[in-house]
Parts: structure tokens; C-alpha cells; sequence
């Protein structure tokens, strides 16, 4: 019985601990990858302005084939819009809200389950006879001290993603 009150007393310490600490840690967070691609930026830019491109070169599409997906607005540019539904990626919408062709795509990205909104854009600049484009997002995840712990970690969590989006990008705008 007492090694049973101890540890329950220890995970409450524990909890409290996580929670305290959470308040000090900052809620925002900044994402940046950026890869060289050997095709002309109005090349890659069509491919990323149309959301039903993503599902040719994005990590997240990728791990789940089988995504529910949701496109309503125009097909490609600002206000085009997509949802999506996944067991193992999570729930979310992307809406593009501002595109320069050949220059940048930005969009607005909503979780439901965090219900948060982060903001990005995809930077696409010429390069030699190529593109280097840069992707990048900054979120807050609010007053949450729990949510701040996954701010601290969105860099090493998401970066991934993006790097292995972009090297998808890649592979698809460089196939003749």
C-alpha cells in the first residue's frame, strides 16, 4: 500500500511539474525547410497551387492512401480549399488566402483537434536553371501549457514532414 501512495503521489508531482513548467515555455512556433528543385518555379508552383497536387508529393498523403478529402472553392489559387479526415495524420483544413504565380502560395491551416490556425506559405525562387523553394509555417498554440509542449517540439515533429514533402515535390517536378 505504500509503494502504491508513492507512486501515485510521484505522478502527481509529475503532472503538476509538466503543467507548471508548460506555462513558462513559449506557445508559438516557426517551421522553415527549403530544397533546391531542377525545374522552373512556374513548374513547382502549379503543382503546389492546385491542392489536388499535394496528394502527388505530400508526406502526409502519402502515409495515408486512403484520406478522405474535401476540395471546395476554386481548383487552384487563392480560396482554394481542402479538408481532410485521416485515422493515422489527424484531421485539417488548408485554405490558400494569397498566391503570387510562379512567386508563393500562402495558405491558413486549421487542426480541429487542437483548434488552432497556423499560417505558411511556400516561396518559390529561381535558382540557376531551377527553383529553390522554402516552406515555412509559424503557429500558436494558445494559453494551453500542455499544447505548449507540442510547440516546443513542432520544429523536430513537422520539419520532417516538410523535408519529406519537398524532396516529394522534387521527385515530381523533375520527372520530365
Amino acid at each position: 500500500m505504500r509503494i502504491l501512495k508513492r507512486v501515485a503521489g510521484l505522478l502527481v508531482v509529475l503532472v503538476v511539474l509538466l503543467l507548471v513548467i508548460g506555462f513558462f515555455l513559449p506557445g508559438t512556433f516557426t517551421v522553415m525547410r527549403s530544397a533546391e528543385i531542377a525545374a522552373p518555379p512556374d513548374k513547382v508552383y502549379a503543382l503546389v497551387a492546385d491542392p489536388r497536387g499535394w496528394k502527388q508529393w505530400s508526406a502526409w498523403n502519402r502515409r495515408d492512401p486512403n484520406m478522405q478529402i474535401d476540395y471546395s472553392g476554386p481548383p487552384a489559387g487563392m480560396g482554394a480549399k481542402w479538408a481532410w479526415k485521416s485515422k493515422s495524420q489527424g484531421d485539417g483544413e488548408m485554405t490558400f488566402t494569397s498566391v503570387e504565380p510562379g512567386r508563393r502560395v500562402a495558405f491558413d491551416l486549421y487542426f480541429p483537434d487542437f483548434g488552432t490556425t497556423s499560417k505558411g506559405e511556400l516561396r518559390f525562387e529561381p535558382a540557376g536553371a531551377g527553383t529553390r523553394v522554402t516552406w515555412s509555417m509559424n503557429g500558436d498554440m494558445g494559453k494551453n501549457p500542455l499544447y505548449h509542449w507540442f510547440a516546443l517540439g513542432a520544429d523536430r515533429m513537422v520539419g520532417k514532414d516538410f523535408a519529406e514533402g519537398l524532396a516529394g515535390l522534387k521527385a515530381v517536378a523533375e520527372t520530365p
